[in-house]
């Protein structure tokens, strides 16, 4: 077999020896960390393009009146704003994290189908153009939520058949990345690393693969009954040939539930990996953290109706519905007093990982308890599509899952460009979005609360004063995410500031910090040979 490999080694630009040049290596890349690299920029620019969108509605909800926009285009860009976002930069980021992280934490070679992931990292490209490119089709972009809720799908132009196509393609990448995941996890841990001495990142993601899996085909499903909808005279969801619109919300919110897990598990596995090393302790709990996000996972299935109780369900299944979601909150906060228990009295320093951790923490506790309300049917039904419901999401996807992200970016960014980030812009970085972040969606709770109503271009005189406030917050986090790419990304990836050791955090654990910096193009051709804890390699 090694010398098949080393025939076919020679054979590609000497493979061994390090990455092929120029374009080809991007293109053709079957190496994990290259793909790992192309999920990321691709999210980031996602991202940007999303949050562009976003400061769009924001620009519009500055004052009352009409000011930049008609009502069809502000829908248009709520819509694309929350496609955008959650598929194009939330989920492409944490595969991203996975590809690179996930074969250097278990000690595996690389990803267990390699040319299925450079498959499924191309299929974003012209999914996310289709869903950028629907602006510019007759009649708009799609403008029925990101929810894609009939019966107002059915009454939408052309671009709504693209953004149908161009969610099957995304739902196709990531239900091939979770099947490389899986089998990767399951398959090509290093000998001695049981599943239960895995690090909590590939644990969080192993379970988040599974979820993938098990609610990509019912989106998959949802979209496609709509799509026979409106052009071979079915009538799934329209009420003129007896179908019901209530049932498109069902099987929306059965994917949509588990979704929303899928976008924060990855989370918890980065900080779970973060807060110890900052703490200079072992984590708390670590089986019950497993545990958790395994309780957490199953959960997700039978909660999907709390985003339902206005639709005339009956007080049972409301009832239901409540004591579920209510229960979720357990293993929630399970995770929570972990986080805490591990740093309680650790020699605790506080670098700009551990500070979006913490952060992280504080402001994700925060959208749990509203969550948490909203769970509670009597509150949810006042509070229902107002922009309590907005404020409550934001606080859970942007200061969840983008803070995580970006504690993930900070923690591992030396091993992968053998550079250090420049820890004062980094701390800037930190307190200019954690500030920008609350002045942004901390008014919306009010505005909820007071009745305002989401997806509104327009709006009485007294939500003036908090729109303005959030207006302005939210393009100082958009600047802040400008400054964090210009001033921290791009040093980094060219080579600028110090160079990192192997291990730039003294007490971080885990396989990935016993390579060099930056990780060599081809880590652990070997399985490497672990110590009783399976967080370093003998000899």
């Amino acid at each position: 077999m090694s010398a098949v490999l080393d025939h076919h080694d020679h054979a590609h630009d000497d493979h061994s020896h390090g990455a092929p040049a120029g374009w080809r290596r991007w293109v053709f890349a079957t190496n994990h960390k290259d793909i790992g690299t192309l999920y990321l920029l691709f999210s980031f620019t996602m991202l940007m393009i999303g949050g562009v969108l976003a400061l769009g509605i924001r620009a519009e909800l500055f004052q009352p009146g009409l000011q930049l926009m008609n009502p069809e285009l502000f829908n248009q860009l709520t819509t694309m704003h929350g496609l955008i976002m959650v598929f194009g930069a939330i989920m492409p980021a944490f595969v991203g994290f996975a590809n690179w992280m996930l074969p250097l934490q278990i000690g595996a070679s690389d990803m267990a189908f390699a040319r299925m992931n450079n498959f499924s990292f191309w299929l974003m490209i012209p999914a996310a153009l289709m869903l950028a490119g629907s602006f510019f089709m007759p009649g708009g972009a799609p403008a029925a939520g990101w929810t894609l809720y009939a019966p107002l799908t059915l009454q939408m132009g052309p671009s709504m058949d693209a953004g149908i196509f161009a969610m099957h393609i995304l739902g196709a990448s990531s239900i091939m990345g979770s099947i490389n995941i899986i089998v990767t996890v399951l398959n090509m841990r290093a000998p001695g690393m049981t599943l239960m001495k895995m690090p909590m990142f590939a644990w969080t993601w192993l379970i988040t693969a599974y979820l993938l899996i098990a609610v990509m085909p019912v989106l998959a499903g949802a979209i496609t009954m709509t799509l026979t909808d409106r052009h071979f005279g079915t009538s799934f969801f329209n009420p003129a040939g007896g179908g019901d619109p209530v049932m498109y919300q069902h099987i929306f919110w059965f994917f949509g539930h588990p979704e929303v897990y899928i976008m924060i598990l990855p989370a918890f596995g980065i900080i779970s990996q973060i807060v110890p090393a900052f703490a200079r302790k072992k984590l708390f709990g670590y089986a019950s953290m497993v545990y958790a996000t395994s309780s957490i996972a199953i959960l997700s299935f039978i909660v999907w109706a709390h985003h339902m109780f206005t639709t005339g369900m009956p007080v049972t299944g409301q009832l239901f519905f409540m004591y579920a979601t209510m229960l979720i909150a357990v293993p929630t906060a399970v995770k929570i007093f972990n986080w805490i228990a591990t740093m309680w009295q650790g020699s605790m320093t506080f670098e700009t990982p551990m500070l979006f951790s913490v952060g992280f923490i504080f402001v994700f506790t925060m959208g749990g308890f509203t969550g948490l309300m909203l769970a509670m049917a009597p509150i949810d039904i006042q509070l229902q599509d107002t922009y309590y419901v907005v404020a409550h999401f934001h606080y859970v996807l942007v200061a969840g899952s983008l803070f995580a992200l970006f504690a993930g970016f900070y923690y591992w960014s030396p091993k992968w460009t053998g550079f250090m980030y420049n820890e004062t812009r980094g701390k800037i970085h930190f307190w200019w979005s954690l500030i920008a972040f609350n002045v942004t969606f901390f008014p919306m709770h009010f505005l909820g609360l007071a009745g305002m109503p989401r997806r509104y271009a327009d709006y009485p005189m007294q939500f003036a004063d908090f729109n303005a406030v959030a207006s302005v917050g939210a393009f100082a986090f958009g600047l802040a995410q400008v400054y964090f790419f210009v001033f921290i990304v791009l040093p980094v990836m060219m080579g600028k500031g110090d160079k990192a050791s192997q291990k730039p955090w003294e007490a971080a654990e885990g396989l990935e910090w016993e390579v060099p910096s930056p990780a060599p193009f081809h880590t652990f051709e070997n399985p490497p040979k672990l110590d009783a804890t399976a967080s370093r390699v003998i000899g």
